[in-house]
């Protein structure tokens, strides 16, 4: 409503019809200058506004200079009634300024009064601002069920977000206005901070005043109209201003925002659960709802839905109708969904959820000019996009590597430096290439808008994205407190091709080394190292005292394993056996040929595939001789003896003897079923390869009491579970046949070879294999 020389527009944070109301007010009532509920900082960058390449949604971001963790966002989309006025000021030449409280006092911390009054309602108004339903008790609830309705979204969405302005656009703020009025009578919601803001805001009108503007348009928040109209007396504001702490340094600028991040209840005015929805309300031209359901066909019909013309009509027609019986005055966001689960997805809810992604909530990622403020760093990393052709998005996307190519070799130092850096843009995932050598990548990638605060706070790290990185991995290690952190830093080094980290952290690795006497941390920290050594051949990086580490390491493992491994109970033993596994792993890798020199780096191995079968051979005699503290669970030396069986360090017989040993009446039950799950677990198809090792578990089962089988009947479901669903078939096939042990029936005895047929399908095969001559295709039918 209007009050002398001030128009007081109280709008609903991101709303279509507050928007549509706001642009028709300003230009009815011409201000000459427009106040806007924000931080009062950003009046430094909203000029960028008028700049085509600010493209919304956007949103300020403010971080304390000194701590950038403490940072507040002000979103705004298309549709925000904040967005719109910025824009008619702009456009009509005409100043703009925020009027809230700085977000400098936002940041820094209330005396212990103020944090007294505001116990209750800390968690309801942050530095990013209020609007009336983000308060503890929702006006908008009180006004709908005073109207009615028991859904106030829907009410709100009738009255305001469905209207069309009249005649006179000012109407609908003044009504607004009064409903707000008499709920703050009631002293509903004020807080102490709500005082101090709408201190703040009052004083900033009559600095415009005393500027000489005479038309003033002030857009805020529906709930501090009353508190704007009328105004108490200057000495009142200052007195309550005087209680305000010490402001903190602030930097503000543009960030691009996602109407995705939108849709969740954080950030100024809280969130909406439709942005996409509201977008097309705001920017469709005529009836929305028939537009609105051709782009949900079109969006099923790419995803291979049958949907036609047809389905569009009736389901506009469901619309309508649902919104009649329902006494709405148009169809909203609930009637045209259950029109499109009912028609358009034929009552599919997979189908309606792709829908509600894209449609309703929806993947747009605003834009900001180079002209934007940003740390050094920020622009190094948006130098780094554009050059390797990595544009930011907001929907997910996965992305294959090539690292044999210089563009995907350096794609992928920049995702491995950043998540070093906090920033997850991309996450490593499953590759979509049938490939399992090194050279292989991907990612999903999927751009967040809070990244921003996170390089703002890497920044202190350096100035470009490698030297922070640099930096950042020299500092963690000198604070890592675990071998196994450190050898993981290692290879996230190597990854991210920071040469000039390695040295360091490759110093405090080896002095964590020689102190740590944890044969389990050794065995966890090798794996890492390891395959670090792997990336070598592709990445360029240096070796040599990489491989001298991890040879050292693997050499106190192999030392230090059985001993380790004694006395460990159930829980204990199952960590273990997880390490034994990726060591095993590991020493393949290190040592692959047991040949004792490392070709590449020249590092003496000494047989160390030798010295970590030893290593096995001796857990796998660690029997308990009086009691299961005195010897290694059965879940390891079973786990042992099956390791030395798949490397041919032990034959079939032998490790049948001792699966007959474990399976005897010596032994408890309860140790035999945990050495029989660590002898198959990883595969079971030695069961049918050996049928005398399925033959001495099914005499151990049927033997023991039926007390006893209850007992062990979950470790060992546990186990087959496990194996492949193809080996368990065939072994429920075996058992159910009849008696077992015996060898399977040899294959029927065929003919005496033809030597002149095989003979002439030697050419054809040569050519399959690709080390032949091509040769006639009508020779190749005929040979074969």
């Amino acid at each position: 409503m209007t009050n002398g020389e001030v128009a007081l527009l109280g709008i609903r944070h991101h709303g279509p019809g507050s928007a549509r109301a706001v642009a028709a007010a300003l230009a009815q009532w011409r201000p000459d200058a427009v106040l806007i509920e924000g931080p009062a900082e950003a009046d430094a960058v909203v000029h960028l506004a008028a700049e085509k390449d600010l493209v919304p949604p956007v949103a300020l971001l403010a971080h304390a200079v000194d701590d950038p963790a403490k940072a507040a966002f002000w979103p705004y989309a298309e549709f925000s009634p904040e967005w719109v006025a910025i824009r008619h000021a702009v456009d009509h030449d005409l100043p703009v300024r925020f009027i809230d409280l700085p977000a400098g006092y936002g940041f820094a911390p209330f005396t212990d009064a103020d944090a007294d009054a505001d116990a209750d309602d800390a968690d309801d108004h942050a530095a990013d601002g209020a609007g009336p339903d983000e308060l503890p008790t929702d006006p908008l609830a009180l006004l709908a069920e005073a109207a009615g309705h028991d859904d106030p979204e829907r009410w709100w969405e009738d009255v305001v977000e469905h209207r069309t302005p009249g005649a006179d656009a000012l109407a609908p703020f003044a009504a607004v206005a009064e409903a707000m009025g008499a709920l703050r009578a009631e002293g509903l919601g004020e807080s102490r901070r709500d005082q101090l803001r709408e201190a703040h805001m009052r004083q900033q009108i009559r600095a415009a005043r005393r500027a000489g503007h005479r038309r003033i348009a002030v857009v805020c928040g529906a709930f501090h109209v009353p508190a704007l109209e009328t105004m108490p007396t200057v000495a009142h504001d200052r007195a309550l201003l005087a209680g305000l702490p010490k402001k903190v340094r602030v930097d503000i600028t543009w960030i691009p925002w996602t109407h995705r991040r939108l849709s969740q209840a954080t950030g100024y005015g809280a969130g909406v659960q439709s942005p996409g929805w509201y977008h097309h309300l705001f920017t469709a031209v005529g009836d929305p709802v028939p537009r609105w359901l051709t782009r949900a066909a079109e969006l099923l019909r790419a995803e291979d839905h049958p949907v036609s013309s047809a389905h569009v009509i009736e389901a506009v027609r469901l619309a309508e109708t649902l919104a009649v019986l329902r006494g709405r005055p148009l169809a909203g966001l609930t009637e045209t969904l259950d029109a499109v689960r009912a028609v358009l997805c034929e009552g599919s809810d997979v189908a309606l959820e792709l829908v509600r992604e894209r449609l309703v909530v929806g993947d747009a990622l605003g834009e900001v000019p180079d002209a934007a403020p940003a740390v050094p760093l920020q622009r190094d990393l948006a130098r780094l996009q554009r050059s390797l052709r990595l544009k930011p998005a907001a929907a997910p996307r996965d992305l294959d590597l090539d690292l044999r190519k210089d563009t995907d070799a350096a794609r992928s130092r920049l995702l491995h430096r950043l998540r070093l850096l906090g920033v997850e843009w991309g996450v490593p995932a499953r590759s979509s290439v049938n490939s399992t050598g090194t050279f292989r990548e991907s990612w999903r990638l999927c751009w967040q808008p809070e990244f921003a605060v996170r390089i703002a706070e890497a920044a202190q790290w350096g100035t470009t994205v490698e030297e922070a990185a640099v930096n950042k991995a020299v500092g963690t290690a000198r604070a890592a407190v675990e071998l196994a952190e450190l050898t993981g830093l290692v290879e996230t080094c190597l990854l991210a091709g920071l040469s000039g980290a390695l040295p360091a952290v490759m110093r405090v690795l080896a002095d964590c080394a020689a102190l740590d006497t944890d044969v389990a941390h050794l065995a966890g920290a090798l794996p890492a190292l390891v395959r670090a050594l792997r990336y070598g051949d592709v990445r360029g990086t240096e070796r040599g005292a990489l491989a001298g580490a991890a040879a050292g390491l693997a050499e106190r493992v192999c030392v230090g394993l059985p001993p380790a491994c004694v006395g460990l109970d159930a829980e204990s033993a199952a960590a273990m056996r997880a390490r034994i596994d990726e060591v095993h792993g590991a020493i393949a890798l290190l040592d692959p040929a047991a040949s004792g020199t490392d070709t590449d780096t020249g590092t003496d191995t000494g047989g160390l595939a030798e010295r970590w079968a030893a290593a096995l051979r001796s857990l796998a005699r660690r029997e308990p001789t009086a009691g299961p503290a005195t010897g290694a669970p059965g879940l390891l030396r079973g786990r042992a003896v099956r390791l030395l069986l798949d490397d041919d360090r032990l034959d079939s017989e032998e490790a049948g003897r001792r699966l007959r040993l474990v399976l005897s009446v010596a032994n408890s039950p309860a140790e035999a079923a945990g050495w029989v799950e660590g002898f198959l677990t990883g595969g079971g198809a030695l069961l049918l390869h050996d049928p005398r090792l399925l033959a001495l578990l099914d005499e151990w089962l049927g033997g023991v009491s039926g007390e006893v089988f209850t007992d062990v009947l979950p470790l060992l479901r546990r186990t087959f579970a496990g194996l492949e669903a193809g080996v368990r078939t065939t072994i429920g096939g075996r058992v159910a046949a009849g008696p077992l042990g015996a060898a399977p029936a040899a294959p029927e005895a065929v003919g005496e070879l033809d030597p002149d047929r095989a003979d002439a399908a030697v050419p054809v095969l040569a050519v399959l294999l690709g080390v032949g001559p091509k040769i006639p295709r009508q020779r190749a039918g005929r040979n074969t």
